[in-house]
């Protein structure tokens, strides 16, 4: 009997992406084809392979045994499929990359622009999230996460970029308006412009004491750092942001830091990228470049700020003068 190799590796694909769903995704092929293939796979084998459920998707006893021995085989086959084609092709294609809206705006479009420049063969999707996206799942080369703790344990590959430094920011009419907060207790009184998973501010003093200011009813929640960045910059509200991303209101004198000997929690970076032995050469590129980048912006080498915030900036400078 002639084996459909085929099956196997359509079996492993759909362990590895956790559904049919993801997987059919993936591929972009119907989902009811996968699912025949296994259907097809378990009869030839004359045993079950797949406990299928409507929530989840489990393996058996001999599904496990059958995966464990063929997956990384097919894998490898795959991977070194794709390197192939990409050694002939160079850094070209399509580049399909998440993250969250301030990494984003401040770090990854001077790269995005850097890329598409040098590579004329290459295409680049940049969607903005703000939750964290499994790249296996949607088809990403890589996701960014933006943390405040390291990333649990999976099956993607992590590589951490950097941690930005944050501190808290607000309008110099609001700081008038509340006497300039010299302690946390003080600064809980004011009104607070959140993130989206913000419960609490944790500020550590210099004598190494952590406090926290608890964010029962702020006045905004939002994933969007730069509508924080706009209500604060009206008067609106504290903001915790990243230094890099404050430091063109600050310029312009329409932010101003507070409690100043008191740090925050950093943001950790993390680049999540499908777990392949070998990264595409597009993948290692951008990431090459992306590190270089950001360590310059830390260290205030980087280029003039974004688009965005210059507008912004401009704006404001223009209704002053009114």
């Amino acid at each position: 009997m002639t084996t459909n190799w085929d099956d196997y590796d359509l079996f492993c694909y759909v362990v590895e992406h956790g559904n049919f769903s993801a997987a059919a995704r993936s591929l972009d092929r119907p989902k009811s084809s996968l699912s025949a293939a296994v259907i097809r796979l378990e009869t030839a084998l004359q045993v079950r392979l797949l406990e299928r459920t409507t929530r989840k998707l489990r393996m058996t006893e001999a599904g496990e045994a059958l995966f464990h021995g063929m997956g990384p085989l097919f894998a490898s086959l795959r991977e070194a499929h794709r390197a192939a084609i990409e050694q002939r092709q160079g850094v070209s294609g399509t580049l399909r990359i998440a993250s969250p809206y301030e990494f984003a705006a401040e770090h990854l479009a001077q790269v995005v622009c850097a890329m598409m420049g040098r590579y004329r063969q290459l295409n680049i999707e940049l969607n903005v999230h703000h939750a964290s996206i499994n790249p296996l799942d949607q088809g990403y080369d890589m996701a960014f996460a933006m943390l405040e703790s390291s990333l649990p344990a999976s099956t993607i590959v992590v590589r951490r970029i950097v941690s930005l430094e944050r501190k808290l920011y607000a309008a110099p009419g609001l700081l008038q308006a509340h006497h300039f907060p010299s302690t946390p207790r003080q600064l809980a009184q004011m009104p607070m412009l959140v993130g989206l998973n913000d419960t609490e501010w944790r500020l550590r003093s210099p004598d190494g004491n952590t406090e926290r200011i608890p964010l029962q009813s702020p006045r905004l929640v939002s994933g969007n750092a730069d509508v924080r960045l706009q209500a604060a910059i009206a008067g609106l509200g504290v903001m915790r942001v990243t230094n890099t991303f404050a430091a063109p209101a600050i310029r312009a004198g329409l932010l101003q830091p507070l409690l100043t000997d008191y740090s925050c929690d950093p943001l950790r970076v993390y680049a999540l990228l499908p777990a392949k032995r070998l990264m595409p050469e597009k993948v290692r590129v951008f990431l090459d470049i992306l590190e270089t980048q950001v360590q310059e912006n830390v260290a205030g080498r980087a280029a003039p700020p974004g688009w965005t915030n210059r507008r912004l900036m401009d704006a404001a400078s223009m209704g002053n003068k009114e």
